[in-house]
């Protein structure tokens, strides 16, 4: 399904222009009242929902992506007004977003340095409820070259570019090389220090050299799966 592209401008007012191509950063995206509202729909959603991994838990709504195609599924009215809201300012060229991630991260917990990967539309959109956080974006591993050698040592800290502070109520849009390109993570640690590599801080609350105590955090990650199998193909009604 297609929306308007009626919000392209508002999302443009909310460029980082110390990232590369392209990052939008809205402060204060949603209220305080719907943070709470959507973090009582969170906790209040059955416990088959959740899936434990190594640092963090996870809901997954809309359908699970796969290679061949993701089997759609009726997103929640609760998610679903959230999804058409970034869709409606053009965060994926006219497409409506279909699937969410709900992660839930406890102070201390992170995720490794990954990309999404080219089973979504090339755009990630993060609500942040509850905590603020950073994340932290990589350049991918160098392979070797002709010759067998590699420009700069492996090291996560030699191929860290910059931070993104993502505060409580926020929403962040990655787009272009920041999504195709950099690796993004989160470190596994209970408080955020503010330094010079954050690259959003015009935008935000927080100031050069606070440190930040995470509280837990839960993020919405909405995204367009392009890939989408219909049901009567998948169940064997169609010949």
């Amino acid at each position: 399904m297609d929306v308007q592209n009626c919000g392209a401008p508002e999302l443009e007012l909310h460029h980082v222009e110390q990232a590369p191509a392209t990052v939008y950063y809205i402060p204060n995206f949603i209220t305080v009242s719907e943070e709470n509202y959507l973090l009582q729909q969170v906790y209040n959603s059955p416990k088959p929902k959740w899936t434990q991994l190594s640092g963090r838990r996870l809901q997954n709504w809309g359908g699970l992506p796969h290679p061949r195609g993701m089997l759609a599924e009726k997103l929640p009215e609760w998610l679903d007004k959230y999804s058409r809201k970034i869709s409606s300012m053009d965060a994926f060229s006219g497409k409506v977003a279909n699937h969410v991630l709900v992660n839930e991260y406890n102070p201390g917990e992170g995720i490794m340095p990954h990309e999404d990967g080219p089973m979504y539309f090339p755009t990630v959109t993060t609500i942040s409820l509850g905590s603020q956080t950073l994340l932290d974006f990589y350049q991918p591993i160098e392979r070797e070259n002709e010759m067998g050698e590699i420009g700069f040592p492996q090291t996560e800290e030699n191929r860290f570019v910059l931070s993104l502070l993502l505060e409580p109520r926020s929403l962040l849009v990655l787009k272009d090389e920041m999504y195709l390109r950099y690796l993004h993570g989160i470190r596994p640690t209970s408080q955020d220090t503010i330094t010079e590599k954050v690259a959003n801080l015009n935008s935000c609350n927080s100031k050069l050299g606070d440190n930040l105590t995470r509280t837990t955090r839960i993020s919405l990650t909405i995204r367009h799966v392009p890939k989408v199998l219909k049901t009567t193909i998948l169940l064997g009604k169609r010949r």
